[in-house]
């Protein structure tokens, strides 16, 4: 997509519901993404889009200038992407994906929806692996790319493009560490731990970080799924030491909270798009790959 794409489709909603809030709603994206995409047009045009009013949002005179622009824009988009469609022949095409299991909401989920709606002659095959069998897949041309995490590119793997996710603090919305914008490791010295175990990813950089810093937990559960270290936080089991990868689709939702970590001996884990070398992809699964390419960009800016 354009740069001005996500703005465009952010400020058409807004407009549409009179308000931030419902707009983020609708579009399944955090109202503070939303109102920092409206904050930043308004800095650059020197005018104020929207007034501020109790019952919500209206738009200012520059904002009914730039809906109609908006929405005159949006058409020719969509007839650009007609016409490079036509031009490319790209009528039909099947794409397989590999990806690991805290990829199974958010990132890939969204882009395939996005891909279908506009491509309607797509189609799409996603296997949910962990990292090795990811590698594996890709090595037999099962899938046409994946996603790992720390990945390392070789004679045999190609890594197209590269995020780093931090790791941080999941906890209960209202918990007392959730208004803050770092932690510290030490902070959570006296808090329920629920630890990531292997083989998942994070688990790694977890447990080295506690080894170099010689910290315990008060008291640990250790887990090796995503799905149940997000169910005992939910249920105030106590803070699990996750990546944003593991936990950005509930915190967009408001179910959980999430702060990262700070501190020199924090390590973070790297999410790749890969592809095996040599392989010459169809121009499905290259403009699906473009599509995840800048979904991932925006991931990595993390919460």
């Amino acid at each position: 997509m354009f740069p001005f794409s996500r703005f465009t489709r952010y400020f058409l909603e807004v407009a549409q519901q009179r308000s931030i809030r419902r707009a983020a709603e609708v579009l399944h994206v955090s109202a503070s993404a939303i109102d920092r995409q409206v904050l930043s047009a308004e800095r650059a045009l020197g005018v104020p889009l929207f007034e501020r009013l109790p019952g919500g949002l209206r738009l200012t005179s520059a904002g009914e200038l730039l809906l109609a622009n908006a929405r005159q824009w949006q058409k020719d988009f969509a007839r650009t992407c007609e016409q490079v469609d036509e031009m490319q022949g790209l009528r039909r095409g099947h794409v397989d994906i590999g990806l690991i299991d805290a990829l199974s909401e958010g990132l890939v989920v969204e882009a395939v929806a996005g891909l279908m709606q506009r491509y309607p002659g797509l189609t799409f095959g996603m296997k949910v692996a962990d990292n090795q069998q990811v590698a594996q897949m890709l090595a037999s041309a099962e899938v046409d790319f994946g996603f790992m995490l720390d990945a390392v590119a070789s004679p045999e793997l190609v890594l197209h493009a590269s995020t780093e996710i931090k790791v941080g603090i999941a906890m209960p919305t209202g918990h007392p560490l959730a208004s803050k914008k770092r932690l510290r490791l030490s902070e959570t010295q006296h808090e329920t731990v629920i630890f990531p175990a292997a083989p998942l990813v994070v688990h790694k950089h977890v447990h080295a970080l506690y080894q170099h810093l010689q910290l315990d937990a008060r008291q640990r559960v250790a887990c090796n799924d995503l799905r149940m270290m997000r169910s005992l936080i939910r249920q105030g089991v106590g803070v699990g030491m996750l990546s944003w990868l593991d936990v950005a689709s509930e915190v967009q939702a408001g179910a959980i909270a999430f702060v990262p970590l700070s501190g020199i001996h924090v390590s973070h884990p790297v999410l790749s798009l890969c592809v095996a070398a040599h392989r010459q992809l169809p121009k499905a699964a290259l403009l699906a790959m473009a599509d995840m390419r800048e979904r991932m960009a925006q991931l990595g800016s993390g919460p």
